[in-house]
Protein backbone atom coordinates (compact mmCIF):
# COMPACT_ATOMS: atom_id res chain seq x y z
CA UNK A 1 0.00 0.00 0.00
CA UNK A 2 1.45 3.32 -0.76
CA UNK A 3 0.10 4.95 2.72
CA UNK A 4 1.97 4.28 5.58
CA UNK A 5 -0.29 3.45 8.39
CA UNK A 6 0.63 4.18 11.62
CA UNK A 7 -1.58 2.59 14.91
CA UNK A 8 -1.55 3.25 18.35
CA UNK A 9 -0.98 -0.33 19.82
CA UNK A 10 -2.30 -0.48 23.91
CA UNK A 11 -0.18 -3.71 24.23
CA UNK A 12 3.29 -1.77 23.31
CA UNK A 13 2.49 1.86 24.38
CA UNK A 14 3.68 2.86 21.27
CA UNK A 15 2.54 4.20 17.65
CA UNK A 16 3.50 1.18 15.12
CA UNK A 17 3.50 0.79 11.42
CA UNK A 18 0.43 -1.26 10.39
CA UNK A 19 1.34 -4.61 8.43
CA UNK A 20 -1.20 -7.03 8.57
CA UNK A 21 -0.47 -10.79 8.78
CA UNK A 22 -1.85 -11.76 5.26
CA UNK A 23 -2.06 -8.57 3.27
CA UNK A 24 -4.39 -7.44 1.23
CA UNK A 25 -6.32 -9.10 3.83
CA UNK A 26 -6.87 -7.43 7.29
CA UNK A 27 -8.60 -9.00 10.59
CA UNK A 28 -10.09 -7.00 12.76
CA UNK A 29 -12.81 -7.47 15.97
CA UNK A 30 -14.60 -4.76 17.65
CA UNK A 31 -16.56 -5.23 21.06
CA UNK A 32 -19.92 -4.30 20.28
CA UNK A 33 -23.10 -3.57 22.43
CA UNK A 34 -24.61 -5.67 25.58
CA UNK A 35 -28.04 -5.33 24.07
CA UNK A 36 -30.23 -4.54 27.03
CA UNK A 37 -30.90 -1.01 26.81
CA UNK A 38 -30.86 1.78 24.16
CA UNK A 39 -27.69 2.97 22.95
CA UNK A 40 -26.39 6.09 24.18
CA UNK A 41 -23.64 8.56 23.11
CA UNK A 42 -21.26 5.99 24.89
CA UNK A 43 -22.11 3.53 22.22
CA UNK A 44 -21.47 5.80 19.60
CA UNK A 45 -17.81 6.65 20.12
CA UNK A 46 -16.61 3.10 19.40
CA UNK A 47 -18.86 2.59 16.97
CA UNK A 48 -17.77 5.82 15.06
CA UNK A 49 -14.12 5.11 15.96
CA UNK A 50 -13.68 1.57 14.15
CA UNK A 51 -16.29 2.81 11.30
CA UNK A 52 -13.64 5.17 10.81
CA UNK A 53 -10.91 2.51 10.52
CA UNK A 54 -12.99 0.19 8.65
CA UNK A 55 -13.76 3.10 5.70
CA UNK A 56 -9.99 4.01 5.73
CA UNK A 57 -8.67 0.55 5.70
CA UNK A 58 -10.42 -0.23 2.27
CA UNK A 59 -9.94 2.99 1.01
CA UNK A 60 -5.82 2.02 1.38
CA UNK A 61 -7.01 -1.26 -0.60
CA UNK A 62 -7.18 -3.63 2.22
CA UNK A 63 -9.51 -6.56 1.95
CA UNK A 64 -11.08 -5.90 5.70
CA UNK A 65 -13.43 -8.30 7.49
CA UNK A 66 -15.11 -6.50 10.29
CA UNK A 67 -16.13 -8.70 13.06
CA UNK A 68 -18.11 -6.67 16.11
CA UNK A 69 -19.91 -8.66 17.89
CA UNK A 70 -23.64 -8.57 20.34
CA UNK A 71 -23.30 -9.54 23.88
CA UNK A 72 -27.02 -11.23 24.73
CA UNK A 73 -25.87 -13.37 27.70
CA UNK A 74 -22.92 -13.40 30.41
CA UNK A 75 -22.86 -10.16 30.80
CA UNK A 76 -23.27 -9.64 34.76
CA UNK A 77 -23.78 -6.59 36.83
CA UNK A 78 -20.63 -4.35 37.05
CA UNK A 79 -18.67 -6.78 35.00
CA UNK A 80 -18.31 -9.31 37.79
CA UNK A 81 -18.61 -13.03 38.42
CA UNK A 82 -22.30 -12.48 40.34
CA UNK A 83 -25.28 -11.31 40.09
CA UNK A 84 -27.63 -10.83 37.57
CA UNK A 85 -27.10 -11.27 33.97
CA UNK A 86 -27.99 -7.90 32.21
CA UNK A 87 -30.45 -8.86 29.88
CA UNK A 88 -31.60 -11.45 31.93
CA UNK A 89 -32.73 -8.82 34.77
CA UNK A 90 -34.17 -6.72 31.98
CA UNK A 91 -36.47 -9.51 30.49
CA UNK A 92 -37.69 -10.21 34.37
CA UNK A 93 -38.84 -6.40 34.74
CA UNK A 94 -40.42 -6.13 31.45
CA UNK A 95 -41.82 -9.67 31.58
CA UNK A 96 -40.59 -10.48 28.44
CA UNK A 97 -38.24 -13.46 27.12
CA UNK A 98 -34.76 -12.75 26.98
CA UNK A 99 -34.13 -12.86 23.43
CA UNK A 100 -36.75 -10.31 23.01
CA UNK A 101 -35.10 -8.18 24.63
CA UNK A 102 -32.05 -9.01 22.97
CA UNK A 103 -33.54 -8.60 19.49
CA UNK A 104 -35.16 -5.39 20.72
CA UNK A 105 -32.22 -3.67 21.69
CA UNK A 106 -30.38 -4.77 18.55
CA UNK A 107 -32.75 -3.47 16.67
CA UNK A 108 -32.60 -0.12 18.59
CA UNK A 109 -28.97 -0.30 18.15
CA UNK A 110 -28.80 -0.83 14.37
CA UNK A 111 -31.48 2.08 13.84
CA UNK A 112 -28.74 4.29 15.65
CA UNK A 113 -25.98 3.02 13.91
CA UNK A 114 -27.75 3.44 10.41
CA UNK A 115 -28.61 7.21 11.42
CA UNK A 116 -24.94 7.84 12.66
CA UNK A 117 -23.62 6.42 8.84
CA UNK A 118 -21.86 3.78 10.45
CA UNK A 119 -21.15 1.14 8.08
CA UNK A 120 -22.23 -2.46 9.17
CA UNK A 121 -19.76 -4.80 10.03
CA UNK A 122 -18.74 -7.85 7.77
CA UNK A 123 -20.05 -10.18 10.48
CA UNK A 124 -22.31 -9.93 13.69
CA UNK A 125 -22.17 -12.39 15.78
CA UNK A 126 -23.96 -13.23 18.36
CA UNK A 127 -22.67 -14.37 22.18
CA UNK A 128 -26.18 -17.22 22.39
CA UNK A 129 -24.96 -17.79 18.63
CA UNK A 130 -21.81 -19.59 19.66
CA UNK A 131 -22.29 -21.12 23.07
CA UNK A 132 -20.12 -24.29 21.47
CA UNK A 133 -17.63 -22.57 20.62
CA UNK A 134 -17.12 -21.21 23.93
CA UNK A 135 -17.73 -24.45 25.81
CA UNK A 136 -14.51 -25.62 23.56
CA UNK A 137 -12.45 -22.96 24.43
CA UNK A 138 -13.06 -23.42 28.15
CA UNK A 139 -12.48 -27.29 27.80
CA UNK A 140 -8.98 -25.99 25.96
CA UNK A 141 -8.26 -24.26 28.66
CA UNK A 142 -8.84 -26.73 31.63
CA UNK A 143 -7.38 -29.48 29.09
CA UNK A 144 -3.73 -27.26 29.35
CA UNK A 145 -4.61 -26.75 33.35
CA UNK A 146 -5.29 -23.36 33.45
CA UNK A 147 -9.01 -23.59 35.05
CA UNK A 148 -10.65 -25.08 37.70
CA UNK A 149 -14.03 -26.46 38.03
CA UNK A 150 -15.41 -25.44 41.06
CA UNK A 151 -19.61 -26.76 42.20
CA UNK A 152 -20.09 -27.05 38.22
CA UNK A 153 -18.51 -23.80 37.75
CA UNK A 154 -15.43 -23.33 35.94
CA UNK A 155 -12.55 -20.56 37.02
CA UNK A 156 -9.87 -18.99 34.98
CA UNK A 157 -6.28 -20.08 37.40
CA UNK A 158 -4.47 -16.80 37.12
CA UNK A 159 -2.26 -17.65 39.71
CA UNK A 160 -1.20 -20.66 37.92
CA UNK A 161 -1.36 -18.49 34.14
CA UNK A 162 0.55 -15.90 35.93
CA UNK A 163 3.84 -18.08 36.40
CA UNK A 164 4.12 -18.79 33.23
CA UNK A 165 2.81 -15.99 31.30
CA UNK A 166 2.11 -12.78 32.46
CA UNK A 167 -1.48 -11.46 33.34
CA UNK A 168 -1.48 -7.79 33.30
CA UNK A 169 0.66 -7.62 30.15
CA UNK A 170 -1.94 -5.23 28.41
CA UNK A 171 -3.49 -3.23 31.21
CA UNK A 172 0.04 -3.01 33.11
CA UNK A 173 -1.49 -4.44 36.48
CA UNK A 174 0.97 -6.07 38.82
CA UNK A 175 -0.97 -9.82 39.55
CA UNK A 176 1.58 -10.47 42.27
CA UNK A 177 0.25 -7.59 44.41
CA UNK A 178 -3.41 -8.54 44.02
CA UNK A 179 -3.01 -11.90 44.13
CA UNK A 180 -1.12 -12.03 47.66
CA UNK A 181 -4.06 -9.50 48.91
CA UNK A 182 -7.00 -11.66 47.78
CA UNK A 183 -5.73 -14.42 50.04
CA UNK A 184 -6.01 -12.56 52.96
CA UNK A 185 -10.04 -11.69 52.48
CA UNK A 186 -12.60 -14.00 53.32
CA UNK A 187 -15.65 -15.03 51.88
CA UNK A 188 -13.76 -16.04 48.69
CA UNK A 189 -15.87 -18.90 48.00
CA UNK A 190 -16.00 -21.04 45.34
CA UNK A 191 -12.85 -19.12 43.74
CA UNK A 192 -9.03 -19.95 44.91
CA UNK A 193 -7.97 -16.28 44.18
CA UNK A 194 -10.52 -13.60 44.44
CA UNK A 195 -9.22 -12.21 40.78
CA UNK A 196 -9.88 -15.41 39.73
CA UNK A 197 -12.70 -15.22 37.07
CA UNK A 198 -15.38 -17.15 35.74
CA UNK A 199 -15.47 -18.61 31.95
CA UNK A 200 -18.47 -20.98 32.74
CA UNK A 201 -20.89 -20.26 35.42
CA UNK A 202 -23.60 -22.77 36.83
CA UNK A 203 -26.87 -21.22 36.40
CA UNK A 204 -28.33 -20.93 39.97
CA UNK A 205 -32.36 -21.63 39.65
CA UNK A 206 -33.62 -18.31 39.16
CA UNK A 207 -31.78 -17.69 35.93
CA UNK A 208 -33.53 -18.10 33.16
CA UNK A 209 -30.64 -17.91 30.28
CA UNK A 210 -28.85 -22.06 30.63
CA UNK A 211 -27.36 -24.36 28.15
CA UNK A 212 -25.94 -27.76 29.39
CA UNK A 213 -22.19 -28.41 29.50
CA UNK A 214 -20.01 -30.93 30.62
CA UNK A 215 -19.65 -28.83 34.19
CA UNK A 216 -23.33 -27.74 34.76
CA UNK A 217 -26.28 -26.40 33.29
CA UNK A 218 -25.21 -22.36 33.10
CA UNK A 219 -23.95 -20.26 30.55
CA UNK A 220 -20.22 -18.99 29.27
CA UNK A 221 -18.34 -15.79 31.45
CA UNK A 222 -18.72 -12.66 29.75
CA UNK A 223 -15.11 -12.82 28.29
CA UNK A 224 -15.36 -15.91 26.30
CA UNK A 225 -17.73 -14.92 23.94
CA UNK A 226 -15.06 -12.62 22.01
CA UNK A 227 -11.88 -14.93 22.44
CA UNK A 228 -14.26 -17.67 20.52
CA UNK A 229 -15.62 -15.84 18.25
CA UNK A 230 -12.55 -13.78 17.17
CA UNK A 231 -11.08 -17.43 16.28
CA UNK A 232 -14.04 -18.63 14.61
CA UNK A 233 -14.23 -15.89 12.21
CA UNK A 234 -10.56 -14.29 12.30
CA UNK A 235 -8.37 -17.42 12.58
CA UNK A 236 -6.15 -17.96 15.36
CA UNK A 237 -4.29 -14.88 14.76
CA UNK A 238 -5.41 -11.93 13.51
CA UNK A 239 -4.32 -7.91 12.87
CA UNK A 240 -6.88 -5.34 15.24
CA UNK A 241 -8.79 -6.09 18.14
CA UNK A 242 -10.83 -2.60 19.24
CA UNK A 243 -13.42 -1.54 22.06
CA UNK A 244 -13.78 1.35 24.59
CA UNK A 245 -10.69 2.33 27.02
CA UNK A 246 -12.59 0.63 29.36
CA UNK A 247 -12.64 -2.86 28.10
CA UNK A 248 -8.91 -2.97 28.87
CA UNK A 249 -9.15 -4.47 32.63
CA UNK A 250 -10.61 -6.58 33.04
CA UNK A 251 -12.20 -7.84 29.68
CA UNK A 252 -9.38 -7.54 27.41
CA UNK A 253 -6.84 -8.84 29.23
CA UNK A 254 -8.57 -12.15 29.93
CA UNK A 255 -8.89 -12.55 26.52
CA UNK A 256 -5.53 -12.68 26.21
CA UNK A 257 -4.85 -14.55 28.90
CA UNK A 258 -7.48 -17.07 27.55
CA UNK A 259 -5.92 -16.70 24.05
CA UNK A 260 -2.15 -18.07 25.39
CA UNK A 261 -4.20 -20.59 27.64
CA UNK A 262 -6.06 -22.33 25.02
CA UNK A 263 -3.86 -21.96 21.96
CA UNK A 264 -0.38 -21.07 23.52
CA UNK A 265 0.23 -17.45 22.05
CA UNK A 266 -1.49 -14.31 21.64
CA UNK A 267 -4.58 -14.17 18.80
CA UNK A 268 -4.35 -10.25 18.22
CA UNK A 269 -1.40 -7.70 16.80
CA UNK A 270 -2.51 -4.15 17.46
CA UNK A 271 -5.01 -3.45 20.21
CA UNK A 272 -6.49 -0.24 19.94
CA UNK A 273 -9.07 1.53 22.42
CA UNK A 274 -10.83 4.62 21.77
CA UNK A 275 -10.92 6.95 25.47
CA UNK A 276 -14.58 7.78 27.16
CA UNK A 277 -17.24 10.05 27.28
CA UNK A 278 -17.50 11.88 29.79
CA UNK A 279 -20.31 14.16 31.94
CA UNK A 280 -18.71 16.55 34.00
CA UNK A 281 -15.93 14.43 34.44
CA UNK A 282 -17.50 11.11 35.09
CA UNK A 283 -17.72 8.27 32.17
CA UNK A 284 -21.07 7.53 30.99
CA UNK A 285 -23.10 4.91 30.95
CA UNK A 286 -26.12 2.77 31.67
CA UNK A 287 -24.29 1.27 35.14
CA UNK A 288 -24.11 4.85 36.16
CA UNK A 289 -27.22 6.18 35.22
CA UNK A 290 -25.71 8.98 33.89
CA UNK A 291 -26.09 8.43 30.14
CA UNK A 292 -28.08 10.19 27.05
CA UNK A 293 -29.44 8.21 24.69
CA UNK A 294 -28.64 8.99 20.93
CA UNK A 295 -32.71 9.21 20.29
CA UNK A 296 -32.71 11.52 23.10
CA UNK A 297 -30.04 13.48 21.45
CA UNK A 298 -31.80 13.35 18.21
CA UNK A 299 -35.15 14.60 19.53
CA UNK A 300 -34.21 17.05 22.37
CA UNK A 301 -35.97 14.85 24.95
CA UNK A 302 -33.87 15.11 27.99
CA UNK A 303 -33.44 17.34 30.26
CA UNK A 304 -29.89 17.85 30.24
CA UNK A 305 -30.20 19.15 26.68
CA UNK A 306 -30.75 21.95 25.42
CA UNK A 307 -31.96 21.07 21.95
CA UNK A 308 -31.78 18.49 19.51
CA UNK A 309 -29.41 17.70 17.62
CA UNK A 310 -28.91 15.74 14.51
CA UNK A 311 -26.87 12.20 13.95
CA UNK A 312 -23.96 14.14 11.74
CA UNK A 313 -23.84 16.53 14.68
CA UNK A 314 -22.88 13.91 16.77
CA UNK A 315 -20.40 11.99 14.48
CA UNK A 316 -19.02 15.47 13.84
CA UNK A 317 -18.81 15.81 17.80
CA UNK A 318 -16.93 12.36 18.25
CA UNK A 319 -14.54 13.32 15.23
CA UNK A 320 -13.37 16.67 16.52
CA UNK A 321 -11.25 14.94 19.16
CA UNK A 322 -8.81 12.22 18.45
CA UNK A 323 -10.17 8.68 19.26
CA UNK A 324 -7.27 8.11 22.03
CA UNK A 325 -8.62 11.38 24.09
CA UNK A 326 -11.25 12.34 26.18
CA UNK A 327 -14.71 13.81 25.38
CA UNK A 328 -16.23 15.87 27.80
CA UNK A 329 -20.60 16.30 27.04
CA UNK A 330 -21.82 19.85 26.65
CA UNK A 331 -23.81 21.52 25.21
CA UNK A 332 -21.47 24.41 24.22
CA UNK A 333 -19.44 21.05 22.59
CA UNK A 334 -22.22 19.96 20.40
CA UNK A 335 -23.34 23.56 19.67
CA UNK A 336 -19.78 24.43 18.37
CA UNK A 337 -19.80 20.94 16.54
CA UNK A 338 -23.17 22.17 14.74
CA UNK A 339 -21.88 25.08 13.23
CA UNK A 340 -18.52 23.28 12.60
CA UNK A 341 -20.23 20.91 10.70
CA UNK A 342 -22.29 23.39 8.97
CA UNK A 343 -19.28 25.40 7.83
CA UNK A 344 -18.13 21.92 6.36
CA UNK A 345 -20.91 21.21 4.61
CA UNK A 346 -21.17 24.92 2.93
CA UNK A 347 -17.80 25.03 1.74
CA UNK A 348 -18.16 21.68 0.26
CA UNK A 349 -21.84 22.48 -1.61
CA UNK A 350 -19.88 26.40 -2.67
CA UNK A 351 -17.66 24.44 -4.49
CA UNK A 352 -20.35 23.74 -7.89
CA UNK A 353 -20.98 27.55 -7.77
CA UNK A 354 -17.05 28.28 -8.45
CA UNK A 355 -16.51 29.56 -11.70
CA UNK A 356 -13.36 28.16 -13.08
CA UNK A 357 -10.24 30.42 -14.71
CA UNK A 358 -8.12 29.26 -16.99
CA UNK A 359 -4.76 28.97 -15.00
CA UNK A 360 -4.71 28.85 -10.77
CA UNK A 361 -3.06 31.57 -9.07
CA UNK A 362 0.31 30.74 -7.10
CA UNK A 363 -1.45 30.40 -3.56
CA UNK A 364 -4.50 29.12 -4.59
CA UNK A 365 -2.47 26.24 -6.67
CA UNK A 366 -0.11 25.20 -3.82
CA UNK A 367 -3.10 25.20 -1.25
CA UNK A 368 -4.86 22.60 -3.35
CA UNK A 369 -1.75 20.64 -4.40
CA UNK A 370 -1.11 20.29 -0.67
CA UNK A 371 -4.39 19.53 0.87
CA UNK A 372 -4.59 15.69 -0.04
CA UNK A 373 -1.21 14.70 1.67
CA UNK A 374 -2.38 16.59 4.63
CA UNK A 375 -5.33 14.66 5.10
CA UNK A 376 -3.34 11.47 4.30
CA UNK A 377 -0.37 12.15 6.53
CA UNK A 378 -3.00 13.20 9.40
CA UNK A 379 -5.14 9.64 8.84
CA UNK A 380 -1.76 7.85 8.44
CA UNK A 381 -0.88 9.54 12.33
CA UNK A 382 -3.24 7.21 14.31
CA UNK A 383 -6.24 8.84 12.75
CA UNK A 384 -5.89 12.48 13.33
CA UNK A 385 -9.67 12.96 12.77
CA UNK A 386 -9.57 16.61 14.83
CA UNK A 387 -6.47 17.40 11.76
CA UNK A 388 -8.12 16.25 8.74
CA UNK A 389 -11.06 18.52 9.49
CA UNK A 390 -8.93 21.91 10.13
CA UNK A 391 -7.23 20.75 6.70
CA UNK A 392 -11.15 20.68 5.31
CA UNK A 393 -11.75 24.19 7.18
CA UNK A 394 -8.64 25.27 5.51
CA UNK A 395 -9.88 24.42 2.05
CA UNK A 396 -13.47 25.80 3.17
CA UNK A 397 -11.92 29.21 3.38
CA UNK A 398 -10.48 28.87 -0.19
CA UNK A 399 -13.99 28.18 -1.40
CA UNK A 400 -14.94 31.29 0.33
CA UNK A 401 -12.28 33.52 -1.72
CA UNK A 402 -12.73 31.84 -4.58
CA UNK A 403 -16.19 32.33 -4.41
CA UNK A 404 -15.59 36.38 -3.23
CA UNK A 405 -13.42 36.25 -6.57
CA UNK A 406 -10.69 37.16 -4.64
CA UNK A 407 -8.38 34.10 -6.15
CA UNK A 408 -8.65 32.11 -9.15
CA UNK A 409 -8.70 28.33 -10.02
CA UNK A 410 -8.21 26.59 -12.88
CA UNK A 411 -10.67 23.79 -13.97
CA UNK A 412 -8.10 20.84 -13.03
CA UNK A 413 -7.65 22.24 -9.88
CA UNK A 414 -10.90 22.72 -8.85
CA UNK A 415 -11.63 18.84 -9.89
CA UNK A 416 -8.93 17.93 -7.41
CA UNK A 417 -10.27 20.72 -4.62
CA UNK A 418 -13.92 18.90 -5.10
CA UNK A 419 -12.37 15.37 -5.12
CA UNK A 420 -10.47 15.65 -1.93
CA UNK A 421 -13.03 17.33 0.18
CA UNK A 422 -15.33 14.61 -0.42
CA UNK A 423 -13.14 11.85 -0.03
CA UNK A 424 -11.69 12.82 3.15
CA UNK A 425 -15.75 14.25 4.40
CA UNK A 426 -17.60 11.66 2.87
CA UNK A 427 -16.16 8.61 1.90
CA UNK A 428 -13.31 8.77 5.10
CA UNK A 429 -14.91 10.76 7.35
CA UNK A 430 -18.27 9.37 6.68
CA UNK A 431 -20.15 12.78 7.18
CA UNK A 432 -23.62 13.31 4.96
CA UNK A 433 -25.34 15.91 4.01
CA UNK A 434 -28.88 16.35 6.12
CA UNK A 435 -31.88 17.81 5.14
CA UNK A 436 -34.18 19.52 7.94
CA UNK A 437 -37.05 16.58 8.44
CA UNK A 438 -38.52 16.47 5.46
CA UNK A 439 -38.78 14.52 2.27
CA UNK A 440 -37.32 15.07 -1.20
CA UNK A 441 -40.32 16.42 -2.50
CA UNK A 442 -40.67 19.06 0.31
CA UNK A 443 -37.34 19.86 0.25
CA UNK A 444 -37.58 20.83 -3.49
CA UNK A 445 -40.71 22.85 -3.03
CA UNK A 446 -39.14 24.47 0.01
CA UNK A 447 -36.38 25.42 -1.77
CA UNK A 448 -38.49 26.73 -5.26
CA UNK A 449 -40.31 29.10 -2.40
CA UNK A 450 -36.85 30.92 -1.40
CA UNK A 451 -36.02 31.39 -5.55
CA UNK A 452 -38.77 32.74 -6.05
CA UNK A 453 -38.54 35.20 -2.30
CA UNK A 454 -35.23 36.03 -3.79
CA UNK A 455 -36.26 36.51 -7.36
CA UNK A 456 -38.29 39.22 -6.33
CA UNK A 457 -36.17 40.69 -4.26
CA UNK A 458 -33.45 40.60 -7.27
CA UNK A 459 -36.41 42.79 -9.00
CA UNK A 460 -36.53 45.32 -6.17
CA UNK A 461 -32.91 45.61 -6.61
CA UNK A 462 -32.92 46.37 -10.62
CA UNK A 463 -35.73 48.78 -9.33
CA UNK A 464 -33.40 50.44 -6.71
CA UNK A 465 -36.61 49.48 -4.60
CA UNK A 466 -34.37 49.38 -1.31
CA UNK A 467 -36.93 49.67 0.62
CA UNK A 468 -38.41 46.17 -0.01
CA UNK A 469 -34.99 44.56 -0.87
CA UNK A 470 -34.23 45.13 2.16
CA UNK A 471 -37.54 44.61 3.96
CA UNK A 472 -37.63 41.03 2.28
CA UNK A 473 -33.50 40.28 3.51
CA UNK A 474 -34.38 41.27 7.33
CA UNK A 475 -37.83 38.75 7.02
CA UNK A 476 -35.50 36.04 5.86
CA UNK A 477 -32.77 36.63 8.66
CA UNK A 478 -35.58 36.95 10.97
CA UNK A 479 -36.69 33.92 9.73
CA UNK A 480 -32.97 32.16 10.15
CA UNK A 481 -31.64 32.50 6.98
CA UNK A 482 -28.58 34.24 5.41
CA UNK A 483 -28.84 35.79 2.37
CA UNK A 484 -25.56 37.39 0.78
CA UNK A 485 -25.24 39.04 -2.90
CA UNK A 486 -22.61 38.41 -4.80
CA UNK A 487 -21.58 39.05 -8.32
CA UNK A 488 -22.71 36.17 -9.65
CA UNK A 489 -25.88 36.51 -7.83
CA UNK A 490 -27.99 35.96 -4.60
CA UNK A 491 -27.11 32.91 -2.64
CA UNK A 492 -28.56 31.79 0.37
CA UNK A 493 -28.14 29.38 3.91
CA UNK A 494 -30.36 28.72 6.40
CA UNK A 495 -28.51 28.73 9.41
CA UNK A 496 -29.28 25.80 11.95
Amino acid sequence: MEQKLFIYNTLSRRKELFEPLHAPNVGMYVCGPTVYGDPHLGHARPAITFDILFRYLKHLGYKVRYVRNITDVGHLEHDADEGDDKIAKKARLEQLEPMEIAQHYTNRYHQAMEALNVLPPSIEPHATGHIIEQEQLVQEILDNGFAYESNGSVYFDIEKYNKVHRYGILSGRNLDDVINASRELDGVGEKRNQVDFAIWKKAQPEHIMRWPSPWSEGFPGWHCECTAMGRKYLGNHFDIHGGGMDLVFPHHECEIAQAVASQGDQMVRYWMHNNMITINGQKMGKSLGNFITLEQFFTGAHPSLEKAYTPMTIRFFILSAHYRGTVDFSNEALAASEKGLDRLMTGISGIGRIVPSAESDADTAKTVAELRGKCYDAMNDDMQTPVVISHLFEACRLVNILLDHKAAISEADLKELSDTMHLFAFDILGLREEKGGGSDEREEAYGKVMDMILDLRAKARANKDWATCDQIRDALKDAGFEVKDTKDGCVWRLNR
